[in-house]
C-alpha cells in the first residue's frame, strides 16, 4: 500500500505523462528488437511466441503471467549482453529471481548506465524498470554493431487527382432488388446468374423496342473515350456471391482450417510440454538427491534426536507418577486448610468476646431486665390479692346481710 501511493507520488512529481511512459518505451524496445531481428534468432530458438506490443507494460487492464514474463525478460537480457560480446550465463527458470536481477543490474552499470532502483523492482518481470533495463542494452548492442536511428526525409507534397471510383469495388449481389428464390434448401444462397441475364435481356429488349426511333441512331462519341470508360466501369461490374453458413461446403473448409490450427499448436504443444516435463524430471531428480544428501548428512543429529525424544518420554512419565501424589496431597493439605481457618475464626470469637466484656454486659442487661419483670409480677401479684380480699369481704358482707335479713322476714 505505502509502495503504491509512493509511485502515485513519483507519477504526480514527473508529470500527468508518466503513467504513459511505459508504453513509449515497450514501443521503442520493439522497433529495436525488429532491427535486431530477435524473433529468428531468441524467440524462434526458445519456442516462444512473438511479443505482442505491450508485453512487457504493467497495467491492470493487460493480462499478464509475471513468471513467464520474468523468464523472458532475463532471457532477453542475457542475449543482448552476449551480443555485446560480455559473457553471461543463461538464467534457468529455478534460479533465484533477485540474485538474477542483480546480475543483470551489475552488467548494466559495467556499461556506464546509472541505475537508481533495487533489483526487487525487477521481480514482476513487467513495469516501467524493466522496459527500461530492456531498452538500454538494446541501445548499447545497435551503437555496438554501428546503428543509429536518423530523422526521416519528408517527401514534397504533389498534388494528384483523386480518382473517382475504386477499381476493386465489387457489386455484392445482396443489394439488388430482384433476388430469384429457389426449391432447394442447400442452394438458398445460390443467385440463377443465367435468370437474372435473361430478365435483363428481356427488360433491354422492352427498353429498345420502346424507345426505337424512326430513323437509325448514329453515335457521336469518340472512340478512345468509350474504351476508357469502360475499363474505369469494368471493376463495378464484378460479381461477388456470399457464401451461407449452412453450406456444407463452408463447413467443410472451417474443418479443414481447424485441422492445420490443432497440428499446428499440437506441435507447439508437444515441444513446451517436452521442456516442461524435462524440467520436472530435473527439479524432481534435484529433490531426491537433496534428500538423500540432507538424510545422510542429518542422520547422527536425527538418532540423538529420537534418543533425546525417549527421554523425554521416560522423564514425562516419571512427572506424571509423581504429579498424581502431588495432587493427593494438594487436595488434602487444602482439607486441612479449610479445618485450621475455621478454628482459627472460631478461637478469634471466643478471644475477642472475652477481651471486650460483651457477655458480663448482656449478664447485666437480663439481670436489669429480670429485676423489672420481677417488680411487674409483684404489683400485678398485689393486684391480685386486693381484688381477691376485696372480693372477700364483698362475700362476708353479702353472707352476713342475709343471716340478718332471715329471721326478719
Amino acid at each position: 500500500m505505502a509502495e503504491n501511493g509512493r509511485r502515485g507520488w513519483e507519477d504526480e512529481e514527473r508529470g500527468p505523462g508518466a503513467l504513459h511512459h511505459g508504453f513509449v518505451l515497450m514501443e521503442a524496445l520493439l522497433e529495436k528488437l525488429k532491427i535486431l531481428n530477435c524473433d529468428q534468432e531468441l524467440l524462434e530458438k526458445h519456442n516462444m511466441k512473438p511479443l505482442s506490443r505491450h508485453y512487457f507494460v504493467s497495467s491492470p487492464y493487460l493480462a499478464a503471467n509475471p513468471g513467464e514474463q520474468f523468464y523472458v525478460f532475463t532471457i532477453m537480457a542475457a542475449w543482448l549482453i552476449n551480443s555485446m560480446g560480455r559473457s553471461f550465463t543463461r538464467p534457468q527458470e529455478d534460479d533465484e529471481p533477485t540474485a538474477t536481477s542483480a546480475n543483470i543490474l551489475a552488467e548494466l552499470r559495467a556499461l556506464g548506465v546509472k541505475v537508481d532502483f533495487p533489483p526487487s523492482k525487477l521481480k514482476s518481470g513487467s513495469g516501467e524498470h524493466v522496459c527500461f533495463v530492456l531498452n538500454a542494452l538494446a541501445e548499447h548492442v545497435l551503437k555496438r554493431r554501428g546503428f543509429s536511428f536518423k530523422r526521416p526525409n519528408y517527401p514534397t507534397e504533389t498534388t494528384e487527382e483523386e480518382s473517382v471510383m475504386d477499381d476493386h469495388a465489387e457489386l455484392m449481389l445482396n443489394e439488388t432488388d430482384h433476388i430469384v428464390e429457389e426449391d432447394d434448401e442447400d442452394e438458398d444462397n445460390l443467385v440463377d446468374l443465367e435468370a437474372l441475364t435473361l430478365q435483363s435481356t428481356l427488360r433491354e429488349a422492352a427498353a429498345v423496342a420502346a424507345s426505337k426511333p424512326d430513323e437509325i441512331m448514329r453515335s457521336t462519341l469518340d472512340v478512345a473515350k468509350w474504351n476508357l470508360e469502360v475499363e474505369r466501369v469494368l471493376p463495378l461490374l464484378k460479381v461477388t456471391i456470399r457464401t451461407d453458413n449452412k453450406d456444407w461446403r463452408v463447413h467443410v473448409d472451417q474443418m479443414h482450417q481447424h485441422q492445420e490450427a490443432i497440428k499446428s499448436s499440437l506441435h507447439e504443444a508437444k515441444g513446451y510440454i517436452g521442456k516442461l516435463e524435462e524440467d520436472i524430471s530435473r527439479t524432481l531428480e534435484k529433490v531426491s538427491s537433496r534428500e538423500k544428501y540432507m538424510n545422510k548428512q542429518l542422520e547422527g543429529i536425527i538418532s540423538e534426536h529420537r534418543a533425546a525424544q525417549a527421554k523425554l518420554s521416560e522423564v514425562r512419565e516419571l512427572y506424571q507418577r509423581a504429579s498424581g501424589g502431588v495432587a493427593q496431597r494438594t487436595r488434602l493439605l487444602a482439607e486441612l486448610s479449610e479445618e485450621l481457618e475455621k478454628v482459627k475464626q472460631e478461637m478469634e470469637e471466643r478471644g475477642s468476646s472475652m477481651s471486650d466484656g460483651a457477655a458480663v454486659v448482656k449478664i447485666k442487661q437480663s439481670a436489669s431486665k429480670l429485676k423489672q419483670e420481677i417488680v411487674r409480677m409483684d404489683v400485678r401479684a398485689g393486684v391480685v390479692a386486693h381484688m381477691l380480699l376485696h372480693a372477700k369481704l364483698k362475700h362476708k358482707s353479702d353472707i352476713s346481710f342475709h343471716m340478718h335479713a332471715s329471721p326478719a322476714v
